[in-house]
């Protein structure tokens, strides 16, 4: 099984991508910043109260999971440093715009370029990875229902422009998530048996916090820097017996 979260991201696509065929236009500034509005509102909500219901066991039991998250988090973010991952995507995503740009000068090889623009657009960055580790080890499909409003809203607009091919992007959309939710699906008992998954929940919520502050705008952050504080986080949680 895909897991629900990449199932609702590929229904975001299909659907957007219909909607966007069938209407022949694009949405109004209004309409987009009001959507951006109500897109950060979720990823706000989702991400804090992923934190929030992860703190539980006690007024110290939740003080050692907060210390535990925040140390995750600093660790996490020099490793994603030292380890350039913020970079390498946003090398991804020149790729992805320069794949836009090209496909829109040259309508002629829209088809193939679409479909490239597409999948780099909607695997590459760090709400992919983390939606579908949520999705496998916890079952929490929130962030990639999210996402699947924002690539579906993409695709409505791509699809103006670039064509049909667009859509395609599915395909590998659902391999690439769909992948890592088995692999994190295989090792949730092992996490959950040990009691590793508050500290991995709590950590990834304020990740997805970290998003909303993107969408709407508020403040730059390098969120694939902090990917490898999912890894720190329980193995503090081990250490720290």
């Amino acid at each position: 099984m895909i897991g629900l979260g990449t199932f609702l991201n590929a229904v975001g696509i299909l659907v957007g991508g219909v909607l966007g065929l069938a209407l022949h236009k694009q949405l109004s500034v209004q309409r987009q910043q009001a959507l951006k509005i109500l897109i950060g509102a979720l990823v706000v909500f989702v991400g804090l109260r992923m934190t929030w219901t992860s703190l539980s066991g006690g007024f110290w039991n939740a003080l050692k999971q907060l210390g535990i998250m925040l140390l995750a988090l600093t660790i996490g973010n020099i490793v994603g440093k030292l380890l350039r991952i913020q970079k390498g995507v946003n090398r991804l995503g020149q790729l992805a715009s320069e794949k836009l740009s090209a496909a829109g000068e040259h309508k002629s090889h829209a088809a193939g370029e679409g479909f490239v623009a597409g999948t780099l657009l909607f695997c590459v960055g760090p709400i992919a990875i983390l939606g579908a580790l949520q999705d496998g080890l916890d079952g929490k499909w929130q962030t990639l229902g999210v996402k699947g409003l924002m690539d579906g809203l993409a695709t409505m607009a791509l699809v103006t422009t670039l064509g049909w091919s667009v859509i395609l992007a599915v395909v590998p959309v659902v391999a690439y998530q769909g992948t890592i939710t088995l692999c994190a699906r295989l090792l949730a008992p092992l996490l959950q048996e040990r009691a590793l998954m508050d500290s991995i929940n709590a950590t990834g919520g304020m990740l997805v916090f970290s998003l909303a502050l993107i969408i709407l705008e508020i403040r730059k952050v390098e969120v694939a820097d902090y990917l490898p504080s999912l890894i720190v986080a329980p193995l503090l949680t081990w250490w720290w017996r």
